[in-house]
């Protein structure tokens, strides 16, 4: 497909300009979402000239442009990936006909509900991460931070072309309401829980972008093989850009734990209050701020056992992340799924449920084996370093709000325990109060290129095979 023609007031391969009601729509929409922007998006860089990757295309080859931009300049817009030539319904009832090119009326509550829930997380960690910019390690991570920002304002306005498109009224008033929800909030807030969780160190900006953000690469994988094909072709350019969102977060943490290892060899000792000393992250504190991510983040998949899943892939609204190549049976009707399930004694007993009914399960099993993925090369960049040390992602069943398991008292490696020392251990498993203080208190702006924070190690390498110590953002 042709690049993007940026003479549009709003950049598009959607044949905006040929449907003038639609255009009208959007363009009444586009001067409440910069307001928004300049309220919750990034605090006090509204004159930075910052280094971004902007899409001018949906080929793999060659979609994206980099340069300096100021971010309310950036040219959010509206791409669709190439449609594939008759394709057909992959899973579900619908199996093997034609893909959908409009809502079917019986669905479209049901279509809705999703599309404002993915949608409403695109600009939920904006506001999260709305003050991050103030304490970067440096220029390079500063750049990364609003690079996320400015595609997740571009997913946002995915979702809503959606809603505009082909929801009429009920769709442009949720678009509307995607922007007067705020993250916290305490009367609209974000419509998901760990969209509300403040993000006040960059620690915690690297776990949501591994573990929340990869929770969205599954959601938009799944939707990609909706039957609604505007739908899935819409998700399908999403995951390109998700990439780097989970890039980010996966070297994050890995140059805090290379920082970390530094200062344990520099001192001949593992001692964390030694390693803090030094301005360093330790690993437990790590460890403990993974747990609390990773358990944050399982939630957003909902229940185990849900007939809201069953129906989303039985009418071909939702699928399985790579459906065609991952599994053989695509309408499982009359399969089974085994599920391990508390027995109401303190111990566990197995049931069997309709495969339709554990779809949530299988697609969090499927992002918990993705997740493990990180922790590898971490612990192989540990393992190197000689420490005795291993970083391990929490049980399934710990800190859990929704589902089988929520609000059952579980060790972080699964273990059933008692209220008491559930609730008398849990300062240890996920960061206390003096945790978060003491990460927050590292916090420091780094704004000279090339140089990093304390507790952080440098990149392997720059953006766009520019040096790491390139000016990534022209602050004014």
């Amino acid at each position: 497909m042709a690049g993007i023609d940026y003479s549009e007031k709003i950049p598009n391969n959607v044949n905006l300009a040929n449907d003038r009601t639609l255009q009208r729509a959007l363009e009444h929409w586009q001067p409440h979402f910069l307001d928004w922007w300049r309220e919750m998006g990034p605090k006090d860089f509204a004159n930075a000239d910052v280094y971004l990757r902007t899409a001018v295309g949906v080929d793999a080859e060659g979609w994206a442009h980099y340069g300096a931009v100021k971010m309310p300049d950036y040219r959010w817009g509206i791409f669709l990936a190439d449609a594939i030539p008759d394709r057909r319904i992959g899973f579900g009832d619908f199996y093997g006909q034609p893909v959908w090119q409009q809502v079917p009326g019986e669905y479209r509550s049901q279509f809705r509900r999703l599309i404002v829930t993915q949608g409403d997380t695109e600009p939920a960690s904006v506001e999260q991460q709305h003050l991050l910019g103030h304490t970067s390690p440096s220029l390079y991570d500063l750049r990364n931070l609003f690079q996320v920002n400015v595609e997740e304002g571009r997913h946002l306005w995915a979702m809503v072309y959606l809603l505009h498109a082909h929801f009429g009224r009920d769709g442009r008033e949720e678009a509307e309401e995607l922007l007067a929800r705020h993250s916290g909030d305490r009367d609209k807030p974000r419509i998901l829980g760990t969209f509300n969780e403040p993000i006040e160190d960059w620690l915690s900006f690297f776990c949501f972008t591994y573990f929340t953000d990869r929770d969205g690469k599954f959601q938009l994988k799944s939707l990609a093989e909706s039957s609604f094909d505007p739908l899935a072709r819409t998700c399908r350019f999403m995951l390109t850009e998700e990439a780097h969102h989970m890039f980010v977060g996966e070297t994050g943490i890995g140059r805090v734990t290379k920082r970390a290892l530094e200062v344990m060899k520099e001192l001949g000792n593992d001692d964390p209050a030694a390693v803090r000393r030094q301005g360093a992250i330790d690993l437990p504190t790590v460890q403990r701020y993974l747990n609390f991510w990773f358990s944050s983040s399982l939630d957003l998949f909902g229940s185990e056992v849900s007939s809201n899943a069953a129906s989303t892939f039985a009418n071909g609204i939702k699928g399985r992340p790579d459906e065609t190549t991952q599994y053989q049976d695509h309408v499982c009707a009359d399969a089974t799924c085994d599920l391990e399930e508390p027995d109401g004694k303190g111990g566990l007993k197995r049931e069997s449920v309709p495969m339709r009914n554990a779809m949530n399960e299988v697609l969090r099993n499927a992002y918990i084996r993705d997740c493990e993925i990180g922790l590898k090369r971490w612990n192989m960049q540990i393992k190197r370093a000689g420490a005795d040390f291993e970083l391990k992602l929490p049980s399934s069943r710990f800190r859990r709000s929704i589902g089988i398991w929520a609000n059952l008292p579980a060790s972080p490696d699964g273990t059933l325990i008692s209220r008491e020392a559930y609730e008398r251990q849990l300062p240890d498993w996920i960061p206390s109060a003096a945790d978060k203080a003491f990460v927050k208190g590292l916090m420091q702006r780094v704004a000279t290129p090339g140089k990093m924070a304390s507790w952080i190690a440098p990149p392997d390498r720059g953006i766009n095979n520019l040096p790491v110590d390139y000016e990534y953002v022209h602050l004014s």
